[in-house]
């Protein structure tokens, strides 16, 4: 398989709630006017807590410093796996968890943290650029590495970054095994023809910025395991759309405007953290994904400043419930 260390630099960012109204004028230049912005690498996700935002350089410049946002302070570095052109069959499993071996347990294994970012068209797999070499030395065994420069691909050697660099080869530390919320909405995951974008202008600006009632913001602290919350993500990624949302906003949308796959698939979500969990700890994606993956069940996996979010099939919502259940009694297993 081949890895691509793609050409952005991103930061990862936070805006809260009530400080929306303050750059709603900059993220609407970044969602709805690709011209007006050099910016190739954009998205937003609305959770509970917060608004994320993970965007490159040029997009980073269109936000203004303001006591409602917060930033990581770190550059990250987008990783894409590419199964040597090889479309994959309907047949097997799609998201994170087709990485979860090969890229994402390797690197909890050598203490990289990594930020994950789910899209309709592929998975990303953000890495800190502090990190980058340390990352290349553990996957260039299993992968032929490239760098994107300009627009061409450059194969990566090891000995390019590693200046004698040694794998870690202390034992990893088991990963804590983090809470999980079940909420009860169903999500679709989907996408959109950018030339039709205006015409879910007025729908996305009304999810997006106006659907937080009083009484919905009175209840967006999720309590109960059968609580729906709100999660609304839209990505704007080298021209490419990819839109997560529940039922229930999918139903103001066309229906004839969004696309999902040819099965339809409705999905549940995994909500992982109990408290926010910081951007240092290592294998908390892993956490989720190498069970999913030991049982080959699809995700879809998208991480925000608070919280990390997995998709699961709906039909597999209780196989995933009990597999989490397990993990949880028996934290040292391996």
């Amino acid at each position: 398989m081949d890895l691509h260390i793609l050409d952005h630099r991103l930061r990862v960012i936070s805006i809260s709630k009530n400080g929306l109204v303050h750059f709603t004028h900059p993220l609407i230049k970044l969602i709805f006017l690709r011209n007006r912005t050099r910016c190739k690498f954009f998205s937003l996700t609305e959770t509970p807590e917060n608004y994320t935002v993970v965007l490159d350089e040029e997009g980073f410049k269109e936000l203004q410093p303001s006591e409602h946002l917060k930033e990581e302070s770190s550059v990250w570095l987008p990783l894409n796996v590419v199964s040597n052109g090889n479309a994959s069959s309907s047949s097997q499993a799609v998201g994170v968890t087709k990485i979860a071996k090969s890229v994402i347990a390797p690197l909890a294994q050598q203490h990289v943290s990594v930020f994950m970012l789910s899209t309709y068209q592929t998975d990303f797999i953000l890495v800190r650029e502090k990190d980058l070499s340390v990352v290349i030395s553990t996957l260039e065994e299993e992968f032929n590495i490239y760098k994107e420069v300009g627009g061409e691909s450059v194969p990566v050697l090891c000995q390019d970054v590693s200046n004698g660099l040694q794998k870690n080869g202390k034992e990893a530390i088991q990963p804590t095994v983090h809470p999980v919320l079940i909420p009860q909405n169903q999500f679709c995951v989907m996408s959109l023809d950018p030339d039709t974008l205006p015409s879910i202008a007025t729908t996305l600006i009304d999810v997006l910025f106006y659907s937080n009632s009083p009484k919905e913001d009175a209840q967006s602290s999720p309590s109960q395991d059968l609580d729906c919350i709100k999660f609304f993500s839209f990505s704007l990624i080298d021209g490419y759309i990819s839109l997560v949302m529940d039922t229930e906003a999918q139903r103001k949308f066309p229906a004839d405007l969004l696309f999902t796959s040819s099965s339809g698939e409705l999905w549940r979500m995994v909500r992982i953290g109990g408290q926010p969990l910081g951007f240092d700890e290592c294998g908390i994606v892993a956490q989720i994904s190498q069970p999913l993956a030991d049982s080959d069940i699809s995700a879809y996996y998208i991480s925000t400043f608070s919280f990390d979010h997995a998709l699961v099939p709906e039909e597999d919502i209780v196989s995933v419930i009990d597999m989490l259940q397990h993990q949880r009694k028996e934290p040292a297993a391996s």
